[in-house]
């Protein structure tokens, strides 16, 4: 019997969420890797004071991840129960508190196994080092009389809130680890998706950590771009679609560059397709523009829409679907009758296919 197809999903935050919500449409064999930069709210608090890794975005994507019994829903929701009034605990998720006492006691493989656990999850909820690291990005248009002075920021609340524009970023400690469990997640995967996300700060980290930047250029899974649905304020305001994906592989090019197969992009976010189908195909991969938003929030993507489009994308890969076959359908079954989802149709329009 074939295996189901393993899908790898990096990120961090509500991006991750919205694609680990949309794999589940496909697949349950699902690797989630976290950035673990985060030194804002609850999070910054707990790294702070606490020493171990920032729990938010972990939490997040465990949440992502949770069963669809009814208890186990209940304990997700409550993962992301913030706690109301005014003392020190005011603003904690009771999630962070639970992973974060679990960090102390255990190494966080084994810490995330076992939230894992108490919520059903399936799959697998990584930290893509096992170090909490920082970020530091270059930024230039702070000054009007000389746009092109840059000033170094520290910090991913910092980079999120900075008022001038992202170039670059890297981070610290130089030289940090990868999670090896996560280099072996892409080596061995089928499919990997990069994005939705804060780009500069939850994206873009993936390829600064020298193992997992090596794995992800190395990689003989058809590698999914999913773009951000809007520009993100203090980020990529002034950054056109097609530039977000240079962005990526400028800071992949000590790996030789990433090999995209597809960009998965919303039709009605992306205003001059002819320009993002043109830089996709010089990097050799291909656009696909859906309508992904959610009906109640252009800001959020639709998990059916998004699975539908990224199962659209896998059954047009011979390989793939010849290998997986088995696993895709009885993974798609499981998350239509959960979801209620259907595979829309194609229309193709010369290099970009165009999905309703």
């Amino acid at each position: 019997m074939s295996r189901s197809l393993r899908a790898v999903a990096l990120g961090g935050g509500h991006g991750l969420h919205a694609a680990l919500s949309a794999l589940r449409v496909i697949t349950d064999d699902l690797t989630a890797v976290v950035t673990v930069a985060d030194d804002g709210g609850s999070s910054g608090r707990i790294r702070r004071e606490l020493k171990v890794l920032p729990p938010g975005d972990l939490r997040m994507a465990v949440a992502a991840l949770a069963g669809d019994a009814p208890e186990d829903q209940e304990w997700a929701e409550l993962l992301q129960h913030r706690l109301g009034g005014h003392g020190v605990l005011a603003g904690h998720p009771v999630g962070n508190i639970m992973l974060t006492a679990l960090l102390e006691r255990d190494e966080p493989r084994a810490a995330l196994q076992r939230l894992r656990e108490l919520t059903g999850g399936v799959g697998r909820v990584l930290p893509m080092s096992p170090l909490p690291l920082d970020l530091i990005a270059e930024a230039d248009r702070f000054d009007p009389e000389n746009p092109a002075r840059t000033r170094a920021i520290r910090g991913q609340s910092s980079i999120a809130s900075t008022p001038g524009r992202v170039l670059s970023v890297r981070l610290l400690p130089n030289g940090a680890p990868a999670n090896p469990d996560a280099v072996d997640a892409v080596r061995e995967a089928d499919l990997v998706v990069l994005g939705p996300g804060s780009w500069f700060t939850s994206v873009i980290p993936h390829l600064l950590l020298r193992e997992l930047g090596t794995a992800l250029a190395a990689t003989k899974a058809p590698i999914v771009v999913i773009l951000n649905l809007v520009p993100q304020a203090g980020e990529t305001d002034d950054y056109e679609p097609h530039e977000l994906l240079e962005l990526l592989q400028t800071h992949a090019s000590a790996y030789g560059g990433l090999p995209v197969h597809t960009v998965l992009a919303d039709v009605d976010s992306v205003l001059n397709p002819t320009e993002l189908d043109g830089y996709a195909r010089t990097i050799g991969a291909r656009l696909v523009l859906s309508r992904l938003a959610a009906d109640d929030s252009a800001e959020r993507h639709d998990a059916k829409r998004l699975g539908s489009a990224i199962r659209r994308i896998l059954d047009e890969l011979p390989g793939v679907r010849a290998e997986h076959a088995a696993g895709l359908t009885a993974g798609g079954a499981q998350a239509d009758a959960r979801t209620g989802s259907s595979a829309p149709d194609v229309a193709v329009r010369g290099g970009t296919d165009t999905w309703p």
